[in-house]
This record gives structure tokens, sequence and C-alpha cells, in this order.
């Protein structure tokens, strides 16, 4: 078992009469668990339960040595230990940090993690606070180098079998869908699961009338309006709402109004048809279908076409140039992200442009685009009006000594993370280079090259503090020499939200509480706020 971190030892009160007697150094043990899937976890007495138990008693065995379980509880049930996004586990390493924690006890070391680059960012984290790490099930040592050879050893075999395990779940998955099976997918409007007839086990589709009646109700609908939207609208005023089904947890899932979003995954399902869909292929299913092929055929074609040239021609811009605020902007009447989108025009005599079409960049309430104006009169908003104005505003707040500290910081932060990301993206293609299969290993030998060339210009650049300062007074020289994505980057550090009130005709602005005290700045009508 591993050795407690070093504590200084306490002194047993005399005795009459009697010497003063050593006590061991106490060592506060933290006891983590976890479970992956959320199977079982409302039983009286489940797996995280088990496990926490037998911790109790194997810390209960060393007491002698001065071993106490500390009462805060690290459970994770129901996640994951291909990473560490894991509320509980971000908790221990927190707690860590803060010194809390001498020793840390496992049921057995996949608990902790199945992945051989996370585990050894966590080790490095015990290493450097002096906390050791116990599996009760597989004895081992981590201070001497054979004890970690044997972790890093039984750690790989998790990782290999938590790989395999996700192997063959897929291809069970894959060989159900080609057997016409979709007894594993999330439950659809217009069907519902039923126990599969003997002699067989598992679960099958069987059609549900009311929900399919619906279902033929929206592509008629869609045949005859021609538009997603005012199906949306149709189908929110007639009360229709997706599936909606109780999780294993007793959680209650969907039965949400229909938005363009929703009734064009509906539309576009092969499973109304008597298909089964799986990675780009359509197989036979073993479920009734409950659309005509017929119709189904002719909302196919129309829904290409309506891609093609019906409707709006507003479409969401891929580049990061149209979307500086992306993420930053909601409308304020009805809550909702403004997105960044586009729309192309035949280039006008005027435009200055020969030829060809212009593109003209906007934010859309994305809560008018799904369910229509009637649910949000929110207009779009010209992006390059939007974005002058909130830039207008940042170069106010980058005068000031207090911004200028923490956009320093802040940049000193993203190099750093930037460099910690690249040296772990090397250990990765490293071992990719090694792989059995030639392309993958030339792939990685091809960025590998690259991004060794990153790593040096990482250690022989030096962030000096003072030039940063500098090169902030000159505020429009350094933004017109970043890249989109790092302009993007500057914004978000600087700026905690940005709504837009339609009623009003204002923009408010909102920086971040550590650069402007989190206030925010107005400005009404039309001039620079579009």
């Amino acid at each position: 078992m591993s050795a407690a971190a070093t504590r200084p030892s306490s002194v047993r009160e005399r005795g009459r009469g009697g010497p003063a007697a050593a006590l061991p150094p106490i060592v506060r043990c933290a006891v983590y668990t976890r479970k992956s899937t959320e199977e079982g976890l409302n039983q009286e007495f489940n797996s995280l339960d088990a496990q926490r138990e037998s911790a109790l008693a194997f810390i209960a065995s060393q007491k002698h040595a001065g071993w106490v379980c500390l009462p805060e509880k690290y459970d994770d049930g129901g996640f994951t230990g291909g990473n560490i996004e894991r509320p509980a586990l971000k908790r221990l390493m927190a707690d860590i940090e803060a010194g809390a924690v001498d020793c840390v006890v496992v049921y057995k070391v996949d608990r902790l993690s199945r992945s051989l680059l996370d585990f050894s960012r966590i080790m490095e984290l015990f290493e450097r606070t002096g906390v050791s790490f116990v599996s009760v099930t597989q004895q081992f040592n981590t201070t001497h180098s054979m004890g970690r050879l044997t972790l890093n050893i039984l750690l790989s075999f998790a990782q290999f079998e938590r790989e395999i395990i996700s192997e063959r779940t897929r291809d069970k998955i894959a060989a159900a869908r080609k057997r016409g099976k979709y007894a594993l997918g999330k439950p659809v409007l217009g069907y519902d699961y039923a126990p599969a007839p003997a002699p067989f086990a598992g679960k099958r589709l069987v059609p549900n009338p009311q929900e399919a009646a619906i279902v033929r109700e929206i592509f008629e609908l869609y045949l005859e309006h021609k538009s997603l939207l005012k199906v949306a609208e149709l189908a929110s005023a007639n009360g229709w709402a997706t599936k909606g089904w109780t999780s294993s947890t007793g959680r209650a899932v969907g039965k949400r109004p229909f938005d363009k979003t929703t009734v064009s995954r509906l539309l576009r399902h092969p499973l109304y048809t008597g298909k089964v869909p799986h990675k780009g292929a359509v197989y036979d299913g073993e479920h009734e279908g409950i659309v005509e092929p017929e119709v189904f055929a002719r909302v196919q074609a129309q829904l290409k076409l309506g891609s093609q040239f019906g409707g709006a021609i507003v479409r969401s811009t891929g580049s990061g140039e149209g979307s500086l605020l992306r993420g930053l902007v909601r409308c304020k009447a009805c809550g909702c992200a403004m997105t960044p989108n586009s729309a192309s025009r035949p280039a006008s005599r005027n435009s200055g442009v020969s030829g060809g079409r212009v593109i003209y960049r906007y934010y859309v309430c994305s809560g008018a685009v799904k369910r229509g104006r009637a649910t949000c009169p929110c207009p779009s908003l010209p992006a390059k009006d939007l974005e002058s104005f909130v830039l207008e505003q940042v170069r106010g707040v980058v005068s000031c000594e207090r911004a200028t500290s923490v956009i320093v910081a802040r940049a000193t932060e993203l190099a750093n993370a930037a460099a910690r990301d690249r040296l772990a993206e090397r250990d990765r293609l490293r071992t990719e280079v090694a792989s059995d299969d030639p392309r993958r290993a030339e792939r990685a030998r091809a960025r590998l090259g690259a991004l060794e060339r990153a790593i040096a210009a990482d250690e022989a650049r030096e962030l000096d503090q003072d030039e940063m300062v500098g090169a902030l007074d000159a505020f429009d020289g350094v933004w017109s020499a970043l890249s989109p994505a790092e302009r993007q980057e500057l914004i978000r550090a600087l700026v905690a939200g940005v709504e837009f009130d339609a009623a009003g005709t204002s923009v408010t602005v909102t920086f971040r509480e550590d650069v402007g005290g989190g206030g925010g700045i107005g400005a009404e009508g039309g001039g620079g706020e579009a």
C-alpha cells in the first residue's frame, strides 16, 4: 500500500508517571467512487456504496498508522472513466490543491481513470502535492519506481478494456441495425417500445396510433405549405410536442414544442417508412412504417429543393470573420441567443463589386428563426454595426489600468494553456506514429513535425508584460494584427454579454467583473449601435 504524505508527529500526553508516547502522523484519506452508468443508482445499496464500504474497511485496518477517513463524499455516478469531466473528481482535485487530503483511496485503479493520459496528469498532481494513492484490491506503492510501473501496466489494461467495450458496443449496434432492429435508439414520435415476442428478448418498435397520426399530418402540412417554419407554427398552434419519455433515473425528457429544427429532423427520418438508418446507410427494419414511401420521397425532394432555392437565403456563416460576438449576444425580448448569419444578394452597380454576389452579415434571434416572428419580433442586426459599437466600448475599457492587468494576465494564461495542449498533443501523436496502421502513422508523422516546431517556438518565446502593456496602448495596431480567432478570444476575456432590446432599440454591453466591475454600457437609437 502507499505511504502517506509526511506530517509532523503528534505526542501523546504524559500519563501519571509515564513517559510521552509518540503517535503516528494523521493521514487524512479521501474515498473516491465511480460508476459508468446510472443503472441501479436509485437502489438502497448500490455499486458506489459497495466501493465506499470496501475503502472504509481498508482505512479502518490502517488505524494504527493514523489513517482517518474524511467525511466528504466524492461519488461520481453515471460518469465515464475516459475523461476527467466529473464533478466529484474535480472537487477532489480542488481539495488536494488546497492541502485538505493526504491520501486518495479507491476500490480499483480504473475507478479513478481509464485513460493513460488523464491518469498521468492526476498522478502528477498527487506527486506535486505529496498525496498518496491506494487501490484496495490492487496492492502497490506509488513511492517506488516498481510501484509506478505496476500502476501504469494496470492502467494500460484498463484503457484497453474501455476501448474494447466501446468497440463491442458499436459493433453490437451496427449488427442490430443491419438486421433491422432499433432497440438501442432514442424513442421517436410515432412509436413506442414494447417487449419483443417470444422466444426473443429485448424490445422492439410498435406504432403509437395517436402519435402516428400527428407524424402523418406533419408530412402533409409540409407538402402543402413547403415551409418548415410554417409547419412548426401550425404544430405549436395544435398543441403538438416532440416525443416525451422518462429516463432510467425518473427524469422527464422531451415533450417540447416543435420548432424549425425539430420539424426538419422529423421529416428526414427514414424510420417512418419502416427503415433503420445507421452511419449513412439505410436498412429494412423489422418495425411497421407509418408514412407511405411515396410521401416520404416527395418530402425529401421538396426539402432538397427548399435548401437550394426556397425560403430565405440566410445561412449560417462558417468563417470566424462573421462571428466576433458568437455566443455573447442575446435578445432581451425572449432571452434567446442571437446567432451570426449571412445573406447573399447580387451585387448592385453602386456596391463597388464587379459582378458576383455581396454577402451581408447579421445577428439573428434564434427564437425568431426557430419559432417564427410571432413568438419574438426582434429584427436582425447588421453585424458590422453591432461589432463596431462593441469594439468602441472595448477601446474605452482597455485604456484603464485595471483592465490592462486583466488582459495581460489572461493573455499569459491562454499562451501557457496553449503550450500545455501542444505538449499533450505531441505525446498523443508520438503514440500514433508507432501505430500498425501505415496511413495513420504517416498522418501523425506529418502533423508531429509542425507541432515540434511550434513547441520549440514556445520554449524560445518569453512573454514580456511591459511589452504587452505597451501594445495595448496602441490597441488599433494590435487589433488589426490579430487573427479572427484571437480577436474572438480577446473579446471574450473582456465582455460578459451583449443584450439587444428591440423595444427600446438599445444595445447594452456588460463587461466582466474583474475588468469593469460588471457594469453595462448602453446606447440608445441609431448611430453606432446597429
